[in-house]
């Protein structure tokens, strides 16, 4: 009997597209366990609702919680495609495509950092899906792997590409936050002028992401004008409709500070910490990018960015995977100094997979107004995590230089 010996390389990425699958089975039969309620889904559906039954869109109380809708007219357009679905396959096509978008997510911070492997890319895939930034996005059905996704394909691209920068623009569209990397990219591009003067790439990919986002913007504007005119002139200055500031899911710094004084108005105390937040970080993410390392700059904007945004709910916290996964890389290509990089990974991929964030009081009464010192800093560490990381990656650019 002949017996036909298959090379071991052969082997590796059937196995972890195996593996990956076998995850993503266990986590959406734990999923649906848990009855998990994809509440955000449902509002982004009743949104879509409203806009084709020309209601007032951010009048609108969806779900039994009475939720109200905080994203930009632009996103509640391209929510109207839900409508054409009943719930059943809403909810199995957001969390097939999700698990996607994570893949694709993995791949493409691979892919920057120099490490596309498409076996390591469904391992880490299948690890990365148990985070609790990951499981509760898929939990409420939430947007964030999507926008993510879209920021890292721009990114990736050449900077030559006449389009490069559309997919941030759209992004920022749909929800603000993304909008730093406009920054980002106007900063990087004068530094990069007024040094080599060599700029020109980075400012047209910064230009093309403005004009995106003023294009969908006035898209918005022209189909929902009463919206879009109620939107940019108040509700997006009432960041009390996102949630309440003090609630443990909020990871951003001014949710930390809340917390640790215990008041749900941090007063001036958050616009200086996010003020400074927004200058360290956007230089670390600057130097990277110059640098050439572009997943790295790419992954310190948006910790900067989720460390200065008033609200920073846990779920928003997906680049999570990309920090540990350039961690570990980092730990993986290096000699010297590879120890501290693989305990990083190691501490901050526990930080992410423990879901202590909710081990403390939390829930009707606020009672996060009322944490001691340990429960104060267990919901402080996604804020820690992330400026850990950026330190870091202030340590790569200026120390380790490669």
């Amino acid at each position: 009997m002949t017996v036909i010996a298959f090379p071991r390389t052969h082997l590796r990425v059937p196995v972890a597209v195996g593996a990956c699958l076998l995850s993503f089975t266990a986590f959406c039969v734990a999923q649906r366990v848990a009855d998990v309620s994809m509440i955000d889904l449902m509002v982004y559906r009743a949104e879509g609702e409203a806009v084709r039954a020309g209601e007032d869109l951010y009048a609108l109380r969806a779900t039994d919680a009475r939720l109200p809708t905080t994203y930009p007219p632009f996103a509640a357009l391209l929510f109207t495609t839900l409508t054409l679905l009943d719930t059943a396959s809403m909810r199995m096509l957001a969390t097939a495509g999700n698990l996607g978008l994570l893949v694709t997510f993995v791949w493409l911070t691979l892919r920057l950092v120099g490490h596309a492997r498409v076996a390591v890319a469904w391992w880490t895939a299948a690890l990365a899906v148990w985070c609790e930034p990951v499981w509760t996005t898929l939990r409420y059905g939430q947007v964030n792997l999507l926008l993510a996704v879209l920021v890292l394909w721009d990114l990736s691209r050449r900077d030559s590409r006449r389009w490069a920068g559309a997919g941030i623009g759209v992004a920022a569209a749909i929800k603000l936050t993304p909008a730093l990397f406009i920054v980002f990219l106007l900063l990087t591009g004068v530094v990069a002028a007024a040094r080599h003067g060599t700029g020109r790439a980075w400012l047209r990919h910064a230009c093309v992401a403005a004009a995106s986002f003023a294009g969908a913007t006035l898209l918005a504007a022209v189909v929902l004008p009463y919206d879009s005119r109620r939107f940019w002139t108040r509700m997006v200055f009432e960041t009390g409709r996102v949630g309440l500031t003090e609630d443990t899911a909020n990871q951003s710094l001014r949710g930390v500070l809340a917390r640790l004084l215990h008041t749900g108005d941090p007063g001036g105390w958050w616009p200086a910490a996010a003020a400074a937040a927004a200058a360290a970080g956007l230089a670390v993410a600057v130097a990277a990018a110059l640098r050439g390392e572009r997943a790295w700059a790419a992954t310190a904007c948006a910790a900067t960015g989720l460390l200065i945004s008033p609200i920073s709910w846990s779920h928003h916290w997906v680049w999570c995977v990309p920090m540990v996964v350039l961690l570990g890389s980092e730990a993986a290509a290096r000699d010297h100094g590879s120890r501290a990089y693989r305990a990083a990974a190691a501490v901050l991929g526990l930080v992410f997979c423990s879901y202590a964030l909710w081990w403390v009081p939390h829930g009707p009464g606020r009672p996060e107004l009322h944490q001691g010192g340990w429960q104060s800093a267990l919901s402080a560490l996604y804020a820690a995590g992330a400026c850990a990381f950026l330190a870091l990656t202030a340590l790569k650019v200026t120390r380790w230089r490669t």
